[in-house]
């Protein structure tokens, strides 16, 4: 892949450490209540566990999820450890608008063809031929480089 980088949308720190903390605490007051509940009965105990167990994994897996970003070269979209996410000649359109079934603060790419099911929660996720780059990302990131996009799609190379 080119190595100019014309975009980067990355996690906004604040946002980031909103999103761990709150799923870890939600997970310790749910593995606390499965404690403290004993007169609930024990499928509500182990619902309460199960859950706060999952919610502290989920605050781990998107800790370590955002410790990178999404870059726009020339080739295409990669996440910072160099995974290729889609190349250029892949992206079919980009939907911005409120309606469109994309993160928050982000945006949605349609794909020509399907690729792999993947998430890397708070960052970006593909499923079929959508791949969804947001979540715990700055809006004005994100808004410029599906802006690129477009206009690359557009055949607006050369302004760049």
């Amino acid at each position: 892949m080119s190595e100019e980088v014309l975009a980067r949308v990355g996690p906004s720190p604040a946002r980031r450490w909103l999103a761990v903390t709150i799923l870890i605490v939600l997970g310790g007051l749910l593995v606390y209540l499965s404690v403290m509940s004993a007169e609930a009965g024990l499928l509500v105990q182990g619902l309460l566990l199960v859950l706060g167990i999952g919610s502290v994994v989920m605050g781990d897996r998107i800790r370590k999820a955002t410790e990178t970003w999404v870059e726009l070269t020339e080739d295409g979209l990669r996440d910072g450890h160099g995974r290729v996410l889609c190349r250029m000649d892949e992206i079919e359109g980009v939907e911005r608008g409120a309606f469109a079934f994309k993160p928050s603060n982000g945006f949605l790419v349609r794909l020509k063809t399907p690729g792999e099911r993947a998430w890397q929660p708070g960052l970006w996720w593909r499923l079929g031929r959508r791949l969804g780059i947001g979540g715990v990302t700055p809006a004005a990131q994100a808004k410029v480089m599906a802006d690129i996009i477009a206009l690359r799609l557009k055949g607006g190379q050369g302004l760049l």
